[in-house]
């Protein structure tokens, strides 16, 4: 009479492969159960039982060497292992659901390297006017932002937000953009400038935007990355970067210099 099923069938019960099973039994986590006349080892219903503990357990990320302490522990004890294991599982489950967010973003160029915040930002900075070219502009800045100086980069989002609020910032930067297109000495350039670090200088939270990155910085060089990460030495955007700074350096605003170290 057969009293019980073989490792076979009591692996495909379990959910795991005989090499599994075999993997238990040389870890004591499981008997190996008596043969019979046939010569096979013949599992019962309490081989199953165990069985389906031990590999749930493991599922879960328990290690071996700790599964049969654990098995064999008064109900207190096995109470308080079990929910550090829901514990751990839960912590697992959280880094899995960040994961799959950041496979889900690589669908997206902007989602992979920016947060959302910052792709609403460039979204809005398109309604208020901004061309494609434009916010494209913006945003390889702000990618370059994140990567230099991240421990300043939630605060400067702050001050950006505050600004896409002022109609007066909003017109200065669209005129800067615009500025690229010209030649490098185009009489524009130093009434633009000008207008730039008056506005600047009379509205200090629009100041800020100017300011935010090399506040944190030890040497100039993070900061003259970020400026200068999209201008040619000769540019017109270079000229009209610079004669803003000369301003505010004259107005006392501390901004590093060509030469800063």
């Amino acid at each position: 009479m057969i009293t019980g099923v073989t490792i076979g069938q009591a692996a495909a019960f379990a959910g795991v492969t005989v090499k599994t099973v075999r993997h238990y039994h040389k870890h004591g986590l499981l008997d190996e159960p008596p043969r019979d006349s046939s010569g096979y080892r013949r599992y019962g219903s309490a081989d199953l039982s165990r069985l389906v503990q031990v590999r749930t357990l493991a599922a879960a990320g328990v290690p071996l060497a700790e599964i049969g302490p654990l098995l064999e522990a008064d109900a207190t004890l096995f109470a308080v292992a079990i929910a550090e294991v829901e514990r751990r599982l839960t912590e697992r489950i959280g880094d899995l659901v960040a994961r799959r967010a950041t496979v889900r973003r690589l669908a997206d160029g902007d989602r992979a390297l920016l947060p959302e915040r910052v792709v609403t930002l460039l979204e809005r900075m398109l309604d208020l006017g901004l061309t494609p070219e434009q916010a494209a502009a913006s945003r390889e800045g702000l990618v370059l932002a994140k990567a230099l100086v991240p421990d300043g980069f939630d605060e400067y989002l702050d001050d950006l937000e505050h600004a896409l609020d002022d109609p007066r910032f909003i017109v200065l930067n669209k005129r800067a953009l615009e500025a690229a297109t010209w030649k490098p000495y185009d009489p524009r350039i130093p009434e633009l400038a000008e207008d730039m670090a008056e506005t600047y200088l009379a509205n200090p939270a629009l100041l800020k935007v100017v300011t935010a990155f090399q506040a944190r910085t030890e040497t100039g060089t993070r900061y003259r990355l970020i400026r200068d990460y999209a201008e040619e030495r000769d540019s017109a955007t270079a000229r009209l970067t610079t004669l803003v700074e000369v301003k505010l350096r004259a107005a006392g605003v501390a901004i590093p210099g060509p030469d800063s170290d």
